[in-house]
């Protein structure tokens, strides 16, 4: 009989955030896949929960993936959990769901903590749409063309940072993008955990000589929205008429033309049509 994967979100800080669910998982499951068995096992001893663990991090994870799928095919269920906050979102074990549903093995997920979803509900910034961008590179050339890339992102843009690169990634971001509204949430779910609602420009400043504490989740307002052009129907007609002139029929010229203005093809077809009309 086939066993299963269950993905099991972490706490991110305070463990009273780890569910009742998530506890009888962890006790139901034959082995743990985890991030680093350090960080894990005082979880489990939190929890009074004694299973075998098998380390699953960046630099091992295609080789012990495949021991992982090999177990499970067998009949065990094996438990997936990262450091803190949801495993495989900007962590490898992405790699291990991909490879349990290229083989076919049940993946079942067990929702807990994620830092990328509570720092955007307490950022006071637009929460409609949005997108995660991760950590940026430790490169310069790779971190700037991924800021350059999403310069006329119209939606709020999340990204992981780490406090001693904290000060050059805002410099990076405001030469990048100009001033834009930010919320900079350190420490979620600690004791000293905060919400520095600013911009990028006195962010900038305030930490330029260093000084950042804890691992912040960077939360930043989107580009602006393209202003858009206002058309009058002389304007909706003269477009019309070049299309004419450049060879398109009436009709289709209208068409376009309503396409492009938003005003209605058949009043823009009368137009141009009394336009072409020879005056006597």
């Amino acid at each position: 009989m086939q066993g299963k994967l269950m993905v099991v979100g972490t706490p991110i800080g305070n463990l009273s955030d780890f569910s009742p669910r998530a506890v009888e998982t962890l006790r139901e499951a034959d082995f743990i896949a985890a991030e680093d068995t350090r960080v894990t096992v005082k979880l489990l001893n939190h929890f009074e929960i004694k299973k075998p663990m098998v380390s699953y991090f960046e630099h091992n994870k295609y080789e012990r993936g495949g021991m992982i799928c090999d177990r499970i095919e067998s009949g065990e269920t094996c438990a997936l959990v990262s450091d803190a906050g949801m495993p495989a979102i900007s962590d490898p074990g992405e790699l291990l769901v991909a490879q349990c549903a290229e083989r076919g093995i049940p993946v079942f997920v067990v929702p807990g903590p994620s830092a990328v979803v509570s720092a955007l509900a307490i950022s006071g910034l637009p929460t409609g749409r949005f997108t995660f961008e991760g950590f940026l590179s430790v490169s310069k050339k790779s971190r700037r063309l991924h800021l350059e890339s999403v310069k006329n992102e119209q939606r709020t843009m999340i990204f992981y940072e780490a406090p001693h690169k904290l000060a050059s990634t805002l410099t990076d971001m405001f030469a990048a993008w100009g001033d834009r509204r930010i919320a900079l949430v350190r420490e979620l779910t600690k004791i000293h955990e905060e919400v520095i609602r600013t911009t990028l420009s006195e962010a900038v400043q305030r930490y330029a000589e260093g000084g950042a504490r804890g691992e912040f989740v960077v939360v930043i307002e989107g580009a602006p929205a393209p202003q858009q052009f206002e058309y009058d129907m002389e304007d909706a007609v003269a477009m019309a008429r070049d299309s004419v002139e450049s060879g398109l029929a009436a009709s289709e010229a209208a068409k376009q033309a309503a396409a492009e203005t938003g005003f209605k093809k058949g009043d823009i077809y009368k137009a141009l049509l009394m336009k072409e009309e020879p005056e006597e």
